[in-house]
């Protein structure tokens, strides 16, 4: 990306911070439909990646029901972006009513169990408004790992938006930030990783949807170092202005087997656990990356 396309991009993410956060909230959902609609008609390189993706998780559907899964991808998609660039300004009561997870005392009993807690999310919904649901409803701060973004300024207003939200955010790259988490896990706090897509290209291989990808080691790393629970989460919308999601049960550490053996054991459960979320609600999948392996380029890793 050339410096004036950094600088456009953040220009334009500057924008949508500063001026779609002051629309009405039912503006701000026509704005969102209308533009993943335009999008979707584009029929750009993320458009059709998403499709192909969703080919993987839906194998009987036909073209017409692919690009139907897709025109909603895009739709959900967008109002991830419309909802988190008016988070800033939603109230605490807002934030607290515009989430509903299920099976949520997962997490309650083990915040309260000081063992420290790892959730390990896909790509799905809003995980923003998530982690301040968290923070607001059950007052449990947590720190994340945020990839690097360029511009650099770009990657500043993700972490000045998420920490504004109550998070502690550690940057992907530089090396220490597992450093970090694992302290926080041994002082019996939250951790939150999205964590089905591996940014470093030297992931743990696993079957998702019956085809290998790699996933980040990371949480299953974690949870065999520091003793904490291990919670997969999947998230949904509705036709409701309140999103949806699961806490789904712990991923217990194998007992025999060396670090590897564990890690591969752990990291496969979490994909079946994101597969199971998926599967029941793949138009809020967000995933417009490569991730399978037959996809990827293996002399540039994920793109």
């Amino acid at each position: 990306m050339s410096s004036a396309q950094e600088r456009l991009t953040d220009a334009l993410y500057g924008l949508g911070w500063s001026a779609v956060k002051k629309l009405p909230e039912p503006a701000a959902v026509r704005l969102g439909r209308t533009v993943a609609d335009l999008a979707w008609k584009r029929r750009g390189k993320g458009v059709q990646r998403l499709e192909s993706n969703y080919a993987r998780v839906v194998p009987d559907a036909s073209p017409e029901r692919l690009a139907e899964l897709s025109r909603a991808g895009m739709r959900s998609y967008l109002r991830y972006w419309m909802e988190s660039f008016r988070l800033p300004a939603w109230s605490a009561e807002r934030i607290r009513t515009g989430f509903e997870p299920k099976d949520v005392h997962h997490l309650t009993d083990g915040i309260a169990s000081d063992r420290g807690v790892i959730l390990a999310l896909p790509h799905m919904a809003n995980w923003d408004l998530a982690g301040a649901w968290v923070t607001t409803k059950l007052e449990t701060p947590f720190t994340t790992v945020a990839e690097r973004l360029k511009p650099e300024t770009l990657y500043d207003r993700f972490v000045a938006y998420r920490e504004g939200l109550g998070m502690e955010v550690l940057p992907h790259s530089g090396g220490t930030a597992f450093g970090t988490l694992a302290r926080r896990l041994r002082d019996g706090g939250l951790v939150c990783l999205v964590a089905e897509r591996d940014l470093s290209a030297s992931g743990v291989e696993v079957k998702f949807f019956g085809e290998p990808t790699r996933m980040p080691a990371g949480p299953a790393l974690l949870a065999q170092q520091t003793g904490a629970l291990l919670l997969p989460v999947t998230l949904w919308y509705d036709d409701s202005p309140v999103m949806k999601g699961r806490v789904h049960p712990p991923v217990e550490v194998p007992e025999s087997g060396d670090r590897a053996e564990k890690t591969s054991v752990i990291t496969q459960a979490l994909a079946d656990a994101f597969a199971t979320g998926i599967a029941d609600h793949p138009e809020d999948w967000h995933m417009l990356q490569r991730l399978w392996l037959a996809d990827l380029d293996p002399t540039k890793g994920p793109s």
